[in-house]
């Protein structure tokens, strides 16, 4: 077996163990503790961070959607919050919906020549970048920056709260954790089927981990 693979093996066994180790002590690694967070930069752990979306369904009731698969980057102290910035880039073909027909028209090319629907079948990721961030409490801020999505670029503004930070005790990784949310109208980023009778107001919810690098 080649090193590689024995180093992983080595810290997959160690991670299981302090894992195990912390279950049976009853204590989780995360918390919502100022003092446990690390300056430095961070890169989003994408195996555990989501956008989800929600939209009306002809006003009868709300439909909902997940992206996956994100990727991003942090640059965070907690001395001076509002100077953190947030890079994250999230590919539109991660969509998941519990209809398989809804996804596929999502991705769908257009007919005979014509613009898709929603996204096509090759579309590029969307990309949001902040440019500003103002604190509101010792745990929340306002996020702003600009959304390129779907060939169109645009303000978007998050609400962000603090989660937790601590050690993941899988990979020993610092890290700290976040939930967003923010409301955007899909109109400006090009995406018009079916309004409005398919809500043109999308809710996001974010639930994003980073971890130090």
């Amino acid at each position: 077996m080649k090193k590689p693979a024995l180093i992983a093996l080595a810290t997959l066994a160690s991670g299981t163990f302090a894992l195990s180790s912390l279950t049976a002590q009853g204590q989780v690694p995360g918390s919502v503790e100022i003092s446990r967070v690390q300056a430095g930069d961070y890169a989003l752990d994408s195996s555990h961070t989501q956008v989800g979306w929600e939209v009306s369904h002809f006003g009868f009731n709300d439909y909902f959607g997940l992206f996956g698969d994100i990727e991003g980057t942090l640059s965070l102290d907690p001395a001076n919050v509002e100077a953190a910035q947030f890079d994250i880039t999230i590919p539109i073909t991660s969509v998941a919906v519990s209809s398989d027909g809804l996804r596929d028209h999502l991705l769908r090319a257009g007919k005979d020549g014509a613009e898709p629907d929603f996204f096509g079948p090759d579309p590029a990721p969307a990309r949001f970048t902040s440019s500003s961030v103002r604190q509101t409490s010792d745990t929340s801020a306002v996020v702003t920056g600009q959304l390129a999505m779907n060939g169109n670029t645009g303000p978007v503004t998050m609400l962000v709260e603090f989660t937790g930070a601590g050690q993941n005790p899988m990979n020993q990784a610092a890290t700290v954790g976040f939930h967003g949310r923010a409301r955007i109208d899909r109109t400006r980023w090009g995406i018009d089927y079916g309004a409005p009778a398919v809500g043109t107001t999308v809710d996001l919810k974010i639930s994003a981990a980073f971890e130090k690098r």
